[in-house]
């Protein structure tokens, strides 16, 4: 099945945004809307589609700001369920972890994450909800899905598997890093530190209860 994929991306947030369309068919759907609307509106355009549904990865207003307008523009359909339309079959994977709601979308060889794998690091939230959705849902796909994110640059399944240190830990290859520090004042132990989407860091913290948390760095202290 050829596919047309093209992704906007938000230039603070680093939301992105997609349009997906079987291109024999010319049957299209929108994923997530947190990012500028007009290059995906170029795209349904240039290329003739018929939008009929608008894909959310989750609910958190960097990645559902546009629902409104494309509502309105289209007349489409919102849902995080899997989708038939067209050529797409378009299958739903529950990832919770980072949002209650969070969920996946694999169709062809492509795999749309949200805000729970990107390219070295996951979402943040309770490392336990995020480490299944993580290796118990999207590591057991075929390796080579191309993997587009909630934020930023693509990668694959495969790359992820081998490199993203968050996995890495998981699989039982690196080590824990150790070191003290304090999240939000209260005493915590560095398990995992990673660069993430935006270059500030995010982590895997253990706290005195043995509770852990995947954080972002700026509620990290002490390192």
């Amino acid at each position: 099945m050829a596919l047309i994929v093209e992704r906007s991306m938000h230039p603070s947030w680093l939301s992105n945004a997609f349009v997906l369309a079987d291109e024999s068919g010319g049957t299209a759907v929108f994923i997530d809307s947190g990012a500028p609307l007009e290059p995906l509106l170029q795209v349904v355009e240039r290329e003739r589609l018929t939008p009929t549904h608008l894909l959310v990865t989750h609910g958190h207003a960097d990645h559902v700001a546009g629902n409104d307008e494309l509502v309105e523009r289209f007349g489409i359909e919102v849902t995080s369920g899997g989708v038939e339309t067209g050529g797409l079959r378009i299958q739903s994977l529950a990832t919770p972890g980072h949002s209650d709601d969070g969920v996946s979308f694999a169709v062809g060889d492509l795999c749309f994450t949200g805000d729970t794998l990107f390219r070295d690091a996951v979402g943040g939230g309770p490392a336990d909800e995020v480490r299944r959705s993580v290796m118990d849902v999207l590591m057991t796909l075929p390796h080579d899905l191309r993997v587009l994110p909630g934020h930023t640059d693509e990668t694959t399944i495969g790359r992820e598997w081998e490199e993203n240190p968050f996995v890495r830990f998981w699989r039982g290859i690196d080590a824990e890093d150790g070191r003290p520090c304090r999240v939000h004042g209260d005493d915590a132990t560095l398990v995992v530190w990673s660069p993430d989407y935006d270059g500030k860091g995010k982590a895997l913290v253990r706290f005195a209860d043995g509770a852990e948390a995947i954080v972002g760095a700026s509620r990290i202290a002490g390192l």
